[in-house]
């Protein structure tokens, strides 16, 4: 009697699929950004007797890795890496460390050279502190209520690799850690009152970074460009300056692929990594631009519904945390181009070129297609808790 009972249980587990809505996302915005950084690349290539399709050729290679890199993290079961995250959160941090014993690079210091390619930790910093601190919000066993112990314990987690990451410095990448935190401690429970209380104190901690001079000159300016546009006219503000008529050109449905004034020119400093939405902007115009924005949109939508299919506490708890990640990266790096947020340096997720950013976002959508995969319970097994 108790196996017939099982069956039903046990071919519904069989029959979950991976979230096709969720990797397909992935896989247009992918597309979508080997397309601009090809558009935006080919010209200054050529004119320095480069193959055109170098840069394109070059993010296909951390594309192929990436996808492959999604595809095997979403067969590990997403609670396994609780029995590892002492280890994981030590390498970490090791890892941040490491990056100073190597020379800056333009004033920075967030990579680890490896050959002909960079290693930056940061990107993969944030995945650890949202499984730590998801592991911290979801006892194995009693009260799971957000306590003032619990809420200590998720920003010690947070402290360590953020304050690594600010005097690296990297703002944006820093900024994104505090955001996914508050947003996973608001979905664990916390009280408006103490959500309050805690802004209150960001603010406080905010303000002594100003008063004490803890930012540099240069990030500093690209805060003040924000209430002065003409701030800065040959540096922060020339680049948003040029940012925002790349994408007013494109009006509505832009100049054309591979048209792009202001992309073939070369106006744009860092388009391919930072402002590559100016591309998206000019030659596909308003249609184009929203057309994205709606590709990220069902992303954040699907791995929120996974959130709330999870099986159990820390993976809905690591889902939300990873939704946040894209919302603050979203919101900031498309908001850089057009002046309504700071210009950070963040990467817009899957477009922009590089490797350590696109392999940390898809190994965590990885993760979440995971949770997604282990949604329905098997028998023995809790359903939350």
């Amino acid at each position: 009697m108790a196996s017939i009972m099982t069956r039903p249980v046990v071919a519904e587990r069989q029959r979950t699929r991976p979230d096709i809505v969720l990797i397909g996302s992935v896989v247009a915005l992918t597309a979508m950004g080997v397309i601009m950084i090809y558009s935006i690349t080919r010209v200054a290539l050529e004119r320095n007797d480069l193959p055109a399709s170098f840069s394109m050729e070059r993010q296909l290679i951390f594309v192929t890795a990436g996808l492959l890199l999604m595809l095997a993290v979403s067969r590990l079961d997403y609670r396994e890496y609780r029995n590892f995250l002492p280890l994981i959160y030590a390498v970490t941090i090791l890892l941040l460390l490491v990056v100073f014993l190597f020379p800056p690079t333009q004033g920075a210091r967030r990579w680890i050279p490896l050959g002909a390619f960079k290693f930056q930790p940061g990107e993969f910093a944030k995945l650890v502190v949202i499984l730590g601190v998801a592991a911290v919000l979801s006892p194995d066993q009693g009260d799971t209520s957000v306590t003032w112990r619990r809420i200590g314990q998720a920003f010690a987690i947070m402290a360590v690799p953020t304050a690594l990451i600010f005097a690296e410095p990297d703002l944006g990448t820093s900024g994104v850690i505090p955001f996914v935190v508050l947003a996973m401690l608001f979905a664990a429970g916390l009280s408006w009152r103490r959500l309050g209380f805690i802004g209150a104190l960001g603010g406080l901690m905010v303000a002594a970074i100003f008063r004490f001079g803890l930012l540099q000159e240069y990030q500093l300016n690209r805060l003040r460009v924000l209430f002065d546009p003409n701030l800065d006219p040959q540096g922060i503000g020339y680049n948003l300056r040029q940012s925002k008529l790349a994408i007013a050109s494109g009006q509505l449905f832009g100049r054309g692929l591979f048209e792009g004034i202001q992309t073939n020119l070369q106006y744009v400093p860092e388009q391919e990594t930072d402002f590559i939405f100016t591309a998206v902007g000019e030659q596909l115009g308003f249609i184009g631009g929203l057309i994205v924005l709606a590709a990220f949109l069902i992303l954040i939508w699907r791995i929120l519904a996974i959130a709330a299919s999870a099986r159990d506490r820390f993976g809905s708890l690591v889902a939300v945390g990873i939704a946040a990640m894209f919302m603050f990266h979203v919101f900031v790096n498309i908001g850089m181009t057009m002046g309504i947020a700071p210009v950070t340096g963040l990467p817009l997720p899957f477009m922009s070129q590089g490797g350590s950013s696109y392999l940390a976002m898809t190994f965590a959508v990885g993760i979440a297609n995971s949770i997604w995969l282990r949604r329905s319970p098997t028998p023995g097994d809790p359903i939350f808790g």
